[in-house]
């Protein structure tokens, strides 16, 4: 059977003056080895290093499976030059022509992909034996994940489509840039797979009894050249909740729209 294997953590941690933007990345071995989103390339060296720990180097990736076509969940599928990209048909039309006011893809981003081996893949694509694609649109336009029959029992890797425990306990995602009735409808299927769910952006999870109890340990993260004493710094520990940030003129998203521009 497949296993999973974290090889950098998600962290839904922010600033006032921008996103950290720190996703998980996973590799899932069994007939073929898959990386699960790629990170950005501030996470380039990291993903490099979490490798070679494991004896492996890029070039030994059969696959990476493109969640979605978000910058910091793609930006380092340049490096496996010997991989198949899968990514969902919708996505990549989308990252083709993005919404103007979709900061998350920015213009060059389909340009990028298809320079890339792509092969798309949609609801049931079987990727190996015990692995197979399940789709959770809303936060984008073709958000995919996977379901991974372990021996520990079943996994959906879920990415941003509930990207924190916060978001498994209030029902919304902190942002969508496609459609947010699809969104909220995502997280429901997550939550109702009765699963162990691997998050965008925190650590793997299940939801007991309204709780949110995580598999595992918070892996240490060690900020550089900032301290309590450090001017213009300030630390709080309190988990950002603001409402949803839906995009300006998401009404506008049809697949229609994007198949005419």
């Amino acid at each position: 059977m497949p296993r999973i294997d974290v090889l950098a953590d998600g962290y839904p941690l922010t600033t006032d003056a921008g996103t950290l933007a720190y996703c998980s990345i996973l590799l899932i071995e069994g007939e073929k080895r898959l990386v699960f989103d790629s990170g950005h390339v501030g996470r380039r060296n990291l993903l490099l290093s979490r490798l070679a720990a494991r004896g492996l180097g890029p070039q030994d990736v059969d696959l990476v499976l493109l969640s979605h076509a978000h910058w910091d969940h793609v930006q380092n599928c340049d490096l496996f030059e010997n991989a198949t990209i899968l990514l969902h048909p919708h996505e990549r039309l989308y990252a083709s022509r993005p919404h103007r006011n979709d900061w998350a893809t920015p213009r060059w981003t389909g340009t990028v992909l298809e320079t890339l081996r792509l092969q798309e893949a949609g609801e049931g694509y079987e990727v190996m034996p015990g692995c197979r694609v399940i789709e959770l649109p809303g936060h984008s336009a073709g958000t995919i994940g996977l379901e991974v029959e372990t021996d520990a029992g079943r996994c959906w890797v879920v990415s941003d489509a509930l990207p924190n425990g916060r978001a498994a306990l209030t029902g919304k995602v902190s942002y969508i840039f496609w459609n947010q009735a699809l969104a909220e409808a995502s997280v429901k299927r997550c939550l109702a797979a009765d699963a162990l769910l691997y998050p965008g952006h925190d650590r793997p999870f299940r939801v007991r009894d309204g709780e949110v109890a995580y598999a595992s340990e918070p892996r240490p993260l060690t900020v550089h050249g900032a301290g309590p004493g450090t001017p213009a710094v300030r630390f709080d520990a309190n988990p950002l909740t603001p409402p949803p940030h839906v995009m300006a003129g998401i009404e506008e998203q049809t697949l229609e729209r994007l198949r005419e521009t």
